[in-house]
């Protein structure tokens, strides 16, 4: 599957209001997860109330699909908070309308817990995995990088000299820096040839221009045939991109790192879900064992909110936070050894 076949293409001059939204969404500079994600939400809204237009619409009508998707969607926190923004956008900034004093019925399922993989599970995931796939998971378990942030890493984010990944336009549009993990360091050189070697290739056939975010690709018209502004992990083919008709190599697709995450975790015989997303929960898990702090943590993992992060102290391997169980104090049968506590605590 290409870049043509997921992103939908629009008229240079667009009728459709749907289509008009997702021009200004892309206008306005925000990535293309955003604008699937509120194109969803919008679409969802209209036909909730009969396919109305937003215009013929407002605060009420907004109010009651809040409260739909929450009692009777029993949708999560998070899911209805997406909900809104998507709507917020849709009359503040595209339509005008300001909503103000919202009222609606709040989601109350909580947050669950995440997916952890211990460090044995980790390292089975890691012995089906071979190549550029072994070294893409390796970083998102390394350095606690989301497989977005892992995928739009471009060559020069990898900073050999102070030990850093910069990671730019993140999460909420923010940069931070992360770790560069030591051991990674040659494969992470020989990746950079590889993609040298490919670039020049594509120098070769006319293409690689890669795409610039914000207004970079006008400031400076010479960056995207620089190796330095090159995806880590470029995508296997070259493709159109229908934001602009230029056909150049974007980034791996997230499916493709998805699909040998799969089979790995498969193989290596792991009964819990296979997602990217858990080696990042792993990362911060790890590193509270270990003893590193949570400000620290909160800091690579790029959390606004230290609350975020205090969810991975309710998965941290502790033996039921530091208890010992009364099962583990009774006396063992006669001729079996009393087995070794390692808690922490005294017996």
């Amino acid at each position: 599957m290409t870049m043509d076949d997921i992103r939908p293409r629009i008229p240079a001059q667009p009728v459709r209001f749907l289509d008009r939204l997702r021009l200004h969404i892309r206008e306005s500079g925000l990535a293309y997860t955003t604008e699937r994600t509120y194109i969803h939400w919008v679409r969802r809204f209209i036909y909730f109330h009969q396919k109305r237009h937003p215009k013929e619409m407002g605060a009420a009508e907004v109010e009651h699909f809040l409260t739909h998707i929450a009692q009777q969607r029993d949708c999560s926190v998070s899911t209805q908070r997406i909900a809104l923004n998507a709507l917020v956008y849709l009359y503040t900034r595209f339509l005008g309308v300001a909503l103000d004093n919202l009222t609606f019925s709040q989601a109350r399922i909580p947050r669950r817990l995440p997916v952890v993989y211990s460090r044995s599970e980790v390292s089975a995931i890691l012995s089906h995995l071979h190549g550029v796939s072994r070294l893409q998971v390796q970083l998102l378990y390394g350095a606690g990088l989301r497989s977005a942030e892992l995928l739009s890493l471009r060559v020069k984010d990898v900073d050999f000299g102070s030990n850093n990944i910069f990671v730019r336009g993140g999460k909420g549009n923010k940069d931070r820096t992360t770790m560069l993990p030591q051991s990674l360091v040659p494969e992470l050189k020989r990746q950079i040839q590889r993609v040298q070697i490919l670039h020049a290739q594509d120098l070769v056939e006319g293409f690689g221009a890669v795409y610039l975010p914000d207004a970079l690709e006008r400031k400076y018209p010479n960056a995207a045939r620089e190796i330095a502004w090159q995806y880590l992990f470029p995508a296997s083919k070259i493709s159109r991109d229908p934001r602009t008709g230029i056909t150049r190599r974007h980034h791996l697709h997230p499916s493709a790192l998805a699909k040998q995450i799969r089979r790995a975790i498969r193989a290596a015989g792991i009964h819990k879900p296979a997602r990217a997303h858990a080696f990042r929960h792993s990362f911060a898990t790890h590193l509270l064992e270990t003893g590193y702090d949570l400000r620290t943590i909160q800091e690579l993992l790029g959390h606004t909110d230290i609350t975020t992060t205090e969810i991975y102290t309710h998965v941290v391997n502790r033996g039921g936070k530091g208890v010992l169980s009364p099962v583990d104090r009774m006396q063992p049968p006669d001729g079996i050894a009393e087995p070794v506590v390692t808690y922490g605590m005294a017996a």
